[in-house]
């Protein structure tokens, strides 16, 4: 578990590697929830001064690495280092995938990357909403997510990312006091059929987990659903983001159509080492 100093110092070391014009994908909400079962986190100070991290992270069958070091510091084997113990881990979780993930952007981190036996496997959009007028939502229901909802936010990970019943309820436990995380039941007819995450983490709204049971599909629940949560996100001043798979064309059109315009890539490779 990660106490308050080292994340204030993984905060600054992020700052000051993202000055070269490309973005981090650290999932601060999960950074911030660490529950100490795994080893996910390892650090590297120079003295009092952190100048390198990497985290692992993870989400169904998956377990994602994401890391950095200062610009100052590279070139010192820190990154191949922290790798080897990061990857140690992931291999003691049976089944799962390690994938990698470096800002398209970063020259340094796909140097590092075509030196390690991995293939690029997706890419991923971050997206952020250009202000834009919103109508016709006015008839979609979104409520706050109680703890008797906590079955439909299991099936619903299972049914639209593909989790396993056991890791969809061990990360609706890991979320579940998240302080910055809020997430919403989206209804129609009374009936559950949905969900949307919101992350505030400084000053900025990040959309996660947006989900419809595929029996509600392509019936335009979706779409109202976004537009209403990106309104009020906006009424409330902040600036709005959220993340899709470059392969998903059909969320992709989606959240174009409601304003949103892509900021950055990231992508993923799979590891072959495992």
């Amino acid at each position: 578990m990660l106490n308050e100093k080292q994340l204030e110092d993984i905060r600054i070391l992020q700052h000051a590697c993202e000055r070269e014009d490309f973005s981090l994908k650290l999932n601060w909400e999960t950074l911030r929830s660490r529950t100490g079962v795994n080893k996910n986190d390892f650090l590297h100070y120079d003295g009092s001064k952190l100048v390198g991290f990497l985290g692992l992270y993870d989400f169904g069958n998956k377990v994602e690495m994401c890391g950095m070091v200062h610009p100052d510091f590279r070139r010192q084997g820190i990154f191949t280092k922290l790798a080897q113990e990061a990857i140690e881990s992931a291999r003691k979780r049976k089944d799962k995938l390690l994938i990698l993930n470096s800002p398209a952007q970063s020259s340094s981190g796909k140097q590092f990357l075509s030196q390690l036996p991995c293939k690029l496997a997706f890419s991923e959009f971050q997206m952020k909403w250009s202000e834009t007028t919103l109508e016709d939502y006015e008839d979609v229901v979104v409520r706050p997510s109680h703890r008797d909802d906590e079955e439909t936010e299991v099936q619903l990970d299972i049914h639209c990312f593909q989790f396993t019943e056991k890791e969809a309820r061990e990360y609706y436990q890991r979320i579940l006091y998240e302080n910055t995380l809020k997430t919403m039941i989206i209804e129609k007819d009374g009936r559950a059929v949905g969900k949307i995450r919101v992350d505030h983490s400084g000053g900025e709204a990040w959309i996660y987990g947006f989900s419809i049971f595929p029996k509600f599909q392509g019936k335009g629940i979706g779409k109202k659903v976004l537009k209403k949560v990106v309104a009020e996100q906006s009424q409330h001043g902040y600036d709005i983001f959220l993340e899709v798979e470059a392969t998903n064309e059909h969320a992709l059109r989606l959240y174009e159509s409601c304003g949103f315009k892509t900021i950055e890539r990231q992508d993923y490779y799979q590891y072959k080492g495992m």
